[in-house]
């Protein structure tokens, strides 16, 4: 998904507390705070006090008041590629100039507030601003978090850019974390159209699989006792937002690329609450294979290549992609 932007926007940095997610909110019913920020389409954002007032003062939770911001801005705010396109062809022309780099971004911020406050359209760091300020109005601490976005387009391999921006939150004494670019919709490359797709699996999420695809600059912002290093984030396996649904997680191979000999079965390892059947996918090959439990919620299951070359190869859960390798066979 290309909704990624080289644009830091500083955010205010503070001492984060134990990790939370969605699920320590399970007994609260999202129905009415979703309800009321469907109350006000196309509302502008040029007064966000007002906004978020009438977002959030039938409501009695901070959980829920944020709820209501964080679905008005995902339903509401479109990403605009063309300004993502601009910022990516500019900040890659630039990157050996830190001078025109820095004045090209300052110009750029003023655009994407412009573009925002008049159309609703904007590149994640204006998803990311626009909840910060609606949260500060309604009295929740929240705070934009710059990192490392990976995606099919990017931070795969390398040393990383420093490509996104997303949202930490404090609700009752703890933070979350949530992206209301991803859970928006998405970009279609081909067409440079933006497809509305509402989807919270990025609200309150959990943090050890938020890690997998989003790597932040300060890395107390993972809310994780162990963290990964960055090359660790960089050569992982690529992981697909489907993994929410069976909070499902590649163990082994632990890296992006392997590699094997032709005809060596190679065993994979996976971690989830649930697994459904599980498919591999490589061209225009695929086979479903045998999923055997191992205990603690880990599972495994043997895969033999057969054809020498590099392989690009999908494991999906249920018929969705859940994640990606490549595989040289020797």
């Amino acid at each position: 998904m290309m909704r990624t932007l080289l644009f830091v926007i500083c955010s205010l940095l503070v001492p984060v507390a134990l990790s939370a997610q969605q699920a320590h909110f399970t007994k609260l019913h999202w129905a009415k705070a979703d309800s009321v920020a469907a109350c006000y389409p196309r509302h502008a954002v040029t007064d966000p006090k007002t906004l978020s007032d009438k977002l959030t003062r039938s409501l009695t939770t901070d959980a829920e008041k944020f709820r209501a911001i964080y679905t008005w801005v995902c339903t509401n705010i479109a990403s605009d590629y063309s300004l993502f396109r601009l910022n990516q062809h500019q900040s890659n022309k630039l990157k050996d100039d830190a001078a025109a780099l820095d004045a090209w971004r300052r110009q750029f911020s003023r655009r994407v507030f412009q573009v925002l406050g008049r159309h609703h359209r904007t590149v994640c760091t204006g998803y990311a601003y626009l909840l910060r300020e609606l949260a500060r109005h309604a009295g929740i601490r929240c705070v934009i978090v710059d990192g490392y976005g990976r995606t099919v387009q990017a931070n795969i391999r390398g040393e990383g850019d420093v490509n996104h921006s997303w949202n930490a939150v404090q609700l009752d004494g703890q933070w979350y974390l949530c992206d209301a670019t991803w859970s928006s919709g998405a970009i279609d490359p081909a067409q440079g159209i933006f497809i509305k797709n509402y989807d919270d699996r990025y609200f309150l999420a959990d943090p050890a699989m938020f890690v997998r695809n989003h790597y932040p600059v300060d890395t107390a912002y993972m809310l994780l006792k162990d963290k990964p290093s960055l090359q660790a984030f960089l050569y992982a396996p690529l992981i697909y937002g489907n993994i929410y649904k069976y909070k499902a997680m590649p163990v082994s191979p632990s890296t992006f690329d392997v590699e094997v000999v032709k005809g060596e079965t190679v065993m994979f390892q996976l971690e989830g609450e649930a697994v459904g059947s599980v498919t591999v996918r490589s061209g225009s090959l695929s086979e479903d294979v045998a999923v055997a439990p191992e205990g603690d919620d880990r599972y495994c299951f043997d895969y033999t290549f057969t054809a020498r070359g590099r392989h690009v190869v999908h494991v999906l859960i249920d018929a969705l992609y859940a994640w990606t390798y490549t595989v040289q066979v020797r």
